[in-house]
């Protein structure tokens, strides 16, 4: 759900309950999530948790599109120590004490999707199963702080053994080495990712899993959000074409469009991509006169500049595994176009994974 849409979306539900919307609203009783937290405490007498030293980047690169990124250059997920505690079940957190959830019931869980977070000095995308929950603290019945709202979930936090992995905001700086606000917004689900608004990101591993926190508040009227994110790759449901289907698409339309995986925000082939590079072997040895350019294509989520580079190097990758399964070098060439040749919609996740592609473009 786009920002702004989410604004509209609160601003309806918050004026029912007689409070000045400004954020998404739907309905909802509270966060009914299968773990306790901890029943608010007194802000004076929580002693901040430990934080990792994370250093701001130098350079203004981002991450690109194609599934999750990486968290940074200067962020290492595996320099969060991984948690001894018993996690309760996903998502670990109950409401808040006296709280209860506003969230749109349609986005409140999803099986997989993307969110913005910032890890170090700058915001990356994750994907994953995600958790998300929005709440009106300025209740007449138990009214929070943002400070209460934001260390109760951090004193939870850090006893299920994640540490804190934010060092700076969502200022304009940061915000437009990712690629702007409207980038960041695409896939933020806090309050704001704007100076107005305090976000701070968390990170429990354990077990080879990755569970990323976002804690969020924001004014006018006050409200705080979380959401919980388990890292992981999307499972794919659809089948690949095999060399016999490729030939035909060459044939009818001079290219055919492929959907390879590699490692997030890298050129790096994927184990279940292996396959796909057996077939596109197959076709160019049935055909020794074929000649083929290999580009790679991205949606538009990162700087354009990244993701050009980003689609140069994976369809690289896929021409030097062609060429070490023994293809002559000669009759591949190799480019990428970034985001420059969407063929659906980038303002949805369905568009945005049929534009991130390498095609096979057939050369006379």
């Amino acid at each position: 759900m786009a920002r702004s849409d989410a604004r509209i979306l609160l601003s309806a539900l918050l004026a029912s309950l007689a409070l000045v919307g400004c954020k998404p609203a739907a309905t909802g009783a509270d966060a009914a999530a299968s773990a306790a937290m901890a029943t608010p405490a007194t802000p004076a007498t929580i002693p901040t948790p430990a934080t990792i030293s994370i250093p701001t980047p130098a350079s203004t690169a981002t991450s690109g599109d194609a599934g999750a990124t990486d968290a940074s250059a200067d962020f290492d997920p595996a320099s969060v120590p991984e948690s001894t505690a018993t996690l309760p079940p996903f998502p670990f957190f109950k409401a808040p004490d006296g709280l209860a959830s506003v969230q749109d019931e349609k986005t409140r869980n999803s099986s997989f999707d993307r969110e913005h977070m910032i890890a170090g000095g700058k915001v990356v995308a994750l994907e994953g199963k995600v958790f998300r929950d929005l709440f009106p603290l300025d209740n007449p019945d138990r009214p929070y702080s943002a400070l209460e709202f934001q260390r109760n979930y951090e004193n939870a936090i850090t006893d299920l053994g994640g540490m804190k992995v934010s060092a700076v905001q969502f200022t304009d700086e940061v915000n437009n080495a990712f690629g702007g606000r409207d980038a960041v917004d695409a896939h933020f689900h806090g309050t704001c990712a704007g100076v107005d608004c305090e976000n701070n990101t968390y990170l429990i591993r354990q077990g080879g899993q990755e569970y990323w926190v976002l804690v969020s508040t924001g004014a006018i009227p006050l409200h705080g959000a979380i959401v919980v994110l388990q890292r992981k790759a999307m499972e794919s449901k659809l089948g690949f074409l095999d060399a016999g289907a490729m030939k035909k698409a060459i044939d009818k339309d001079g290219h055919v469009a492929l959907h390879i995986n590699f490692d997030v925000d890298k050129a790096t082939l994927r184990p279940d991509a292996k396959p796909v590079v057996a077939e596109i072997d197959k076709l160019l040895g049935a055909d020794p006169a074929l000649k083929l350019s290999i580009e790679g294509h991205t949606d538009n989520t990162g700087t354009a500049a990244h993701n050009q580079e980003l689609s140069a190097a994976r369809a690289a990758s896929v021409r030097d595994a062609l060429v070490a399964l023994g293809v002559d070098a000669s009759r591949l060439t190799s480019k990428g176009f970034g985001q420059d040749k969407p063929v659906a919609d980038n303002g949805t996740e369905s568009g945005r994974a049929q534009n991130r592609r390498v095609e096979l473009v057939k050369v006379d």
